[in-house]
């Protein structure tokens, strides 16, 4: 893990190498909440009105626990409660439940300063009228949030849980035995109700437990039910819930905490938790001990609310982008740091936030029996549903590593390595070989979703054209983690992820696919992305991803890897076939590959390919993700070529024209991306919950593709050079602190053109700064006359 060092401003001529003290003994960031950057708190975002409903939610969370939270015009305070790992028994991933928090009177609903602000600085939002105050906040370091007021007048209050699933007593709960339809894979089972417990004192509780589970019967449909015994079930007996309690509080039924006595100052916990291979009396065991656990900490002589606020000090001294100079460079530095925050707010569980709305998706209440529809859904309710879309959410990851945010990927990372094993099951029982193979759809334990590998299928093949054959984001996810070992230098991190993932993953390439008359690797039967679905031979994605992959993890220490394992990837890179070239066809990617005898060189999305199916630009996966064209690289007008001669520009959701912009030095081109991308904002109050696109609400990944244009265009590192500021603006200034390979930070200050302050840590990485030269900042005429910025087909 890289240490965080301090700001060191040298004179504009020159660049600044900081003294870089071991790994071991780098000291930490300051635990002062006042040494973050002064800048964050630009970002806030005030509004001074009160909400209505759902739709006029604030984000908050610590990484696994989060919240929506809002007013309604009645002062009411709502928290609809999500967490990372709350799966239902139907596959789903569902909300804890909402509470309603009432004060009488509330000091809120006719006062004329009325102010609600999200503090990023802190991860708080602050309810205020003069001398009242609500704070409300989930602790970064323990899965609990808090409702802190601090008010003129005495008042009473009381905390009502709201539900809108239909619910049980702790009595008629349902039976620990599986209904032997579902566990044998008969059927797929349907939601139990939530469980009521009987309220304490000054306690009430809540659960969701899965007697049943969808996990048999998707086994059994996609022919994998010979695995079923050997790996732990990962929905059935999960349970998940939350508790609310709070000093001074009594309950007055089942679901309803109120006030012993009115008063100007009181606090509020909610307890979240999730148990797997459990019970409901063993969760509310395990819950009356979590608040206990809570109250001591209250009293602790290092407060709660202290090591919460180092921990956001830490997250944001870490990294940070500022933009000034225009209007737009003032919207896209706040999205920057917005998207920032929400993927803080959701990403150190134990699953990875979902590009399709992450933890902060919203509802109302249904009429029972009523049809769900992306107008008219309940909390539950998340369009494209609950399986993982590499595509989408490894954009989500990627600008987390020059971030330095590695505690935020790990839940990333994680659920393909802990998936590996039934992955490897699966290439053995279809194809009768070795290594693993993740599908671009498929759910947290690494198997297709149904609705692509087809119900009642009697082959192994899955039946959506969209996805049978797409399987290169295996190689985008190796690449982050070999990126994530390229700056830590981390030999535990190779050891326990990267390696153990690349083996199998390369070993399913090389043992499934032909070879030609040449002795070539042959990736057919393939597809090129979702693009080119029906006819196509040696994809350019999956080319290119392994011939990125292969030389680095070929350069690894060799006490990291096996002599096997270097042989059989010295031979595979000298089996791959080459990057597929041709030339365009009135300016554009030639269909069926054939071009102008006078076209311009270009890079083919694939070898042999046949009509187009979506809206992606297969040919530059080249340049992004896999950065084998790019500034400083060889032939770069050959992809500056594609790029001008691609057939789907787009900016916003998981459109890549900024990403690679960026890496080709397009200055131009990449700003108006960064402006599209920080600007699509959603339909919701909080704006930065971006519009859904293809997606849902709040589209993640269109905030990430933004992040990753934005930092491209500050910083780009290959082996040891580091390019500063390659693709930015003259009329853009930026502050900024990114982290490089080889336990590298730098720090800076661009404006008009010119980098002013450059801090390099440590301090040889300084000779290996590339410094901005004159270039091009726009396409050569080349370029199509018409870039309309409309969305391309979109998935069934």
């Amino acid at each position: 893990m890289l240490k965080l060092l301090p700001l060191l401003l040298l004179t504009p001529t020159l660049l600044a190498a900081a003294p870089a003290p071991s790994p071991s003994t780098a000291p930490s960031p300051s635990a002062n909440p006042a040494d973050a950057p002064p800048f964050i708190t630009d970002n806030n975002i005030i509004w001074t009105s009160l909400g209505k409903d759902e739709n006029d939610s604030m984000p908050l969370g610590n990484g696994d626990f989060a919240a929506n939270v809002w007013t309604e015009q009645s002062g009411d305070i709502l928290l609809l409660l999500a967490k990372s790992d709350a799966w239902a028994e139907t596959g789903n991933l569902l909300k804890l439940g909402r509470v309603r928090i009432h004060l009488d009177p509330n000091p809120f609903t006719t006062a004329t300063d009325f102010s609600q602000t999200l503090h990023l600085e802190n991860g708080t939002i602050e309810l205020r009228s003069g001398d009242n105050s609500v704070r409300v906040w989930i602790d970064a370091n323990h899965p609990v949030l808090h409702v802190d007021a601090h008010l003129a007048q005495a008042a009473s209050i009381q905390a009502h849980a709201e539900f809108w699933r239909k619910t049980t007593t702790l009595a008629n709960a349902p039976s620990l035995t599986p209904d032997p339809r579902y566990a044998t894979g008969q059927a797929s089972p349907p939601a139990a109700p939530d469980i009521i417990f009987p309220a304490a004192d000054n306690r009430v509780a809540f659960c969701h437990f899965n007697p049943d589970s969808y996990y048999p019967y998707l086994l059994r449909q996609e022919h994998l039910d010979g695995s079923l015994g050997e790996y732990p079930d990962p929905l059935l007996h999960r349970v998940f819930g939350y508790a609310v309690t709070g000093s001074n509080f009594h309950s007055t039924d089942d679901q309803t905490l109120a006030s012993t006595a009115p008063a100007q100052n009181f606090s509020l916990q909610i307890v979240a938790l999730s148990q797997t291979q459990s019970t409901p009396a063993a969760w509310q065991s395990a819950a009356d001990a979590l608040i206990a656990k809570t109250r001591s900490n209250e009293t602790a002589e290092r407060t709660v609310r202290h090591a919460h606020d180092e921990w956001w000090t830490d997250f944001w001294n870490r990294s940070y982008i500022h933009v000034t100079g225009s209007p737009d460079a003032a919207t896209v530095s706040q999205g920057y740091a917005v998207q920032r925050y929400m993927l803080a707010c959701s990403s150190r569980g134990a699953f990875p936030a979902k590009y399709n709305g992450g933890l902060f998706t919203v509802g109302h209440d249904m009429a029972p029996g009523a049809k769900q529809s992306k107008a008219d859904h309940d909390p539950d309710y998340r369009a494209w549903g609950d399986s993982f879309w590499n595509q989408n959410n490894r954009l989500l990851y990627y600008p987390l590593i020059a971030t330095g945010d590695y505690d935020l990927m790990k839940p990333w990372f994680d659920m393909y390595l802990n998936a590996l094993p039934l992955a490897t099951d699966r290439a053995r029982i279809y194809y009768h070989h070795p290594g693993a193979f993740f599908p671009e759809t498929m759910k947290f334990y690494g198997i297709p979703r149904i609705e692509d590998f087809g119900r009642d299928n009697i082959t192994d093949e899955m039946q959506s054209h969209w996805q049978r054959y797409h399987i290169q984001g295996s190689l985008e996810v190796l690449t982050q983690m070999l990126d994530v070992y390229d700056q830590t230098q981390d030999a535990a991190f190779a050891k326990k992820y990267v390696v153990p993932f690349a083996d199998p993953i390369l070993a399913f390439y090389y043992y499934h696919y032909p070879r030609d008359k040449e002795g070539k690797i042959e990736l057919a039967p393939a597809q090129s992305l979702e693009t080119y679905q029906l006819v196509a031979v040696n994809p350019t994605p999956d080319i290119a991803g392994l011939m990125s992959v292969l030389p680095r993890l070929l350069a690894l220490s060799e006490n990291l890897t096996t002599e096997a394992q270097r042989s059989l990837w010295s031979k595979m890179l000298r089996q791959l076939p080459p990057i597929p070239l041709g030339t365009t066809a009135k300016g554009r990617i030639p269909p069926f590959g054939q071009g102008d005898k006078d076209g311009l060189p270009t890079i083919l999305p694939a070898e042999m390919y046949g009509k187009t199916g979506n809206g992606e630009n297969p040919e530059l996966y080249v340049v992004f993700p896999y950065r084998l064209y790019g500034l400083g690289k060889p032939d770069l007008q050959t992809a500056l070529n594609a790029f001008a001669a691609r057939r789907s520009p787009q900016n916003t959701c998981w459109g890549q024209d900024g990403t690679q912009a960026s890496l080709l030095g397009l200055t131009d081109i990449a700003k108006k991306a960064a402006n599209a991308e920080f600007s699509n904002f959603g339909d919701q109050r909080f704006r930065f919950f971006w519009k859904p696109a293809h997606d849902w609400i709040p589209d993640l990944d269109n905030g990430g593709d933004g992040m990753i244009t934005l930092q491209n265009m500050l910083l780009q590192t290959d082996g040891r050079a580091i390019r500063v500021a390659p693709s930015w603006p003259a009329d853009w200034t930026a502050d900024f602190k990114l982290h490089a390979p080889l336990n590298t930070i730098i720090e800076g200050h661009v404006e008009s053109g010119k980098i002013t302050q450059l801090v390099v840590t440590p301090p040889g990485r300084a000779e290996d700064v590339i410094l901005p030269a004159a270039r091009p900042t726009t396409l050569p005429s080349t370029q199509p006359a018409t870039q309309a910025e409309t969305l391309p087909a979109t998935r069934p």
